[in-house]
């Protein structure tokens, strides 16, 4: 169900999941306060792991002591969450608050901010991509429509370009060695996995 911001905010007060359109050129996600609701409307198993959306400066800030990085490679992590809108895996300390992102001693952090008011007084926030199981990522709000279930809401977006694609993951280490670990939009836009990870290794 297409609907505004006011319904969607309501959902994510809720704990419901939601549906939500991303900047050109990434496709939409799932995002939920209850990691168990994003994994339940993709119709996959509850306790999956979904990345912790980083997607205000306080968020930032309130999950950078559960990173095993040192400071040089905290403000890389950042610059790569926010600027190229990745999503990243991260060596994270055994605490709790990443727990419904981690995995093998590395959290999923995705970074987009576009929707940061709607998240504003929630807490953490989860995410993932707009799909259902054997489905690809809904490109526009329409197409989630069409794969998701009436109960979900889904937030309009004015930009319904369909040429999109889901995120690049990447992968940093404590040493600050970068890999691709997941193609996607930003890769796609560069030439592909290897020389994007040439781009970034000059730019960051």
């Amino acid at each position: 169900m297409i609907t505004d911001r006011p319904a969607v905010r309501a959902a994510l007060e809720s704990g419901a999941a939601v549906v939500l359109p991303n900047p050109v050129p990434l496709t939409c996600v799932v995002a939920a306060t209850d990691p168990a609701a994003v994994n339940l409307a993709k119709t996959r198993p509850a306790d999956q792991p979904v990345a912790t959306w980083t997607a205000s400066p306080q968020r930032w800030a309130d999950l950078v002591p559960d990173l095993a990085l040192p400071a040089r490679l905290v403000e890389t992590a950042h610059h790569l969450l926010t600027r190229e809108l990745v999503t990243l895996l991260v060596p994270v300390r055994p605490r709790p608050a990443l727990a419904p992102s981690t995995r093998d001693g590395y959290a999923l952090l995705f970074g987009a901010h576009t929707m940061a008011e709607l998240f504003e007084g929630l807490g953490p926030v989860y995410v993932s991509s707009a799909n259902r199981t054997g489905h690809a990522p809904a490109p526009t709000p329409e197409a989630a429509a069409r794969m998701f279930p009436a109960t979900v809401p889904i937030l309009s977006a004015e930009d319904t370009s369909d040429d999109r694609r889901a995120t690049t993951t990447l992968k940093l280490t404590p040493e600050g060695e970068l890999t691709l670990t997941r193609t996607g939009a930003q890769d796609h836009a560069n030439g592909g996995p290897a020389a994007y990870l040439r781009l970034l290794a000059d730019r960051w």
